[in-house]
């Protein structure tokens, strides 16, 4: 184990199987939040491959070698914590909030569906799952007007086989076409502890934190491979715009525009994630103020700028 450095009160550590753990002071109470940051999304998934990221933060619910299905969302709910997940281009994370009492249990849970998710896989399990998600896409995407905006923007954005010319949901015809098999490799490829990043909020001393981490993740090897991630970087700018209109029956005509910035956690990204909020979240946001408001040409507005 080494650590890194502190900055504050933050801590950061890395574990001998390459785990990478930050923590942090708690503003409220006895109460505990464990965050997984994963090192994959679906940029990390490979032609007649999509939406497997996305996939497996269903499939990560539901059980492994000492879990079983809905058990880990039933035991920290009844704990009277909250517990989610989510899923972009870049990483998957999983993350809950407990009384500090419970954390042993939580990190527990998440150490056990690290290390023996595989074991609970089954067939039923993923064709179950997979219905999930495609009747996911069906909501969000397919039947929902403007639904397929981003995944157009995606396109005209970046080429055919750039990792980011897809949107995470993936296709229906490559969520049919997972196999047991392959879904497990993944899981194998991907999740590891040395491909995840644990930040644990708390009021507990860092050092109690770190030994409670090493005792649930300290075991679990590291990967035996690391699969060589896709090249995100583009050869040149779109030089000029890029346009496509869609007729569909719609509420009213939309205007979706997009724009390539720079990398997530680069400067240029922060600024873009700034001014995204100034313009277009929310009632008081420029955008809305301007063209909702003051000139009343459209019914809402919003804006992102997506990780």
């Amino acid at each position: 184990m080494t650590t890194i450095g502190a900055a504050g009160r933050v801590g950061q550590y890395t574990l001998d199987n390459g785990l990478r753990l930050v923590t942090a002071p708690a503003s409220t109470g006895q109460v505990a939040s464990v965050n997984l940051w994963y090192g994959v999304g679906s940029r990390h998934e490979v032609p007649g491959r999509t939406g497997f990221a996305h996939l497996f933060e269903h499939l990560m619910f539901q059980g492994s070698g000492n879990v079983t299905k809905g058990e880990h969302f039933e035991e920290v709910e009844r704990l009277g914590g909250d517990i989610n997940a989510s899923t972009s281009s870049d990483r998957t994370n999983y993350f809950e909030t407990v009384p500090e009492h419970a954390l042993d249990r939580v990190l527990w849970l998440e150490a056990d569906r690290l290390a023996t998710l595989r074991e609970g896989m089954t067939q039923e399990v993923l064709d179950n799952q997979r219905d999930v998600v495609k009747n996911e896409r069906r909501q969000r995407y397919d039947n929902q007007p403007y639904g397929t905006a981003l995944e157009r923007i995606l396109r005209l954005a970046y080429p055919e086989g750039h990792p980011y010319h897809h949107p995470t949901i993936g296709s229906m015809a490559d969520l049919d076409a997972a196999d047991l098999d392959y879904v497990k490799s993944f899981h194998k490829a991907h999740y590891g502890p040395d491909n995840c990043v644990l930040t644990v909020v708390s009021n507990l001393d860092p050092e109690d934190v770190l030994a409670r981490v090493e005792k649930f993740f300290g075991p679990i090897p590291a990967r035996d491979t690391v699969p060589e991630a896709p090249d995100p970087s583009l050869d040149a700018p779109l030089g000029g715009p890029v346009r496509d209109s869609v007729t569909e029956t719609v509420p009213a005509a939309g205007v979706f525009i997009g724009f390539r910035v720079a990398p997530y956690g680069e400067r240029g990204f922060d600024v873009m994630h700034l001014a995204s909020a100034v313009l277009g979240q929310g009632q008081g946001s420029r955008l809305y103020r301007s063209l909702v408001v003051d000139r009343p040409i459209a019914a809402d507005d919003g804006g992102a700028a997506a990780d």
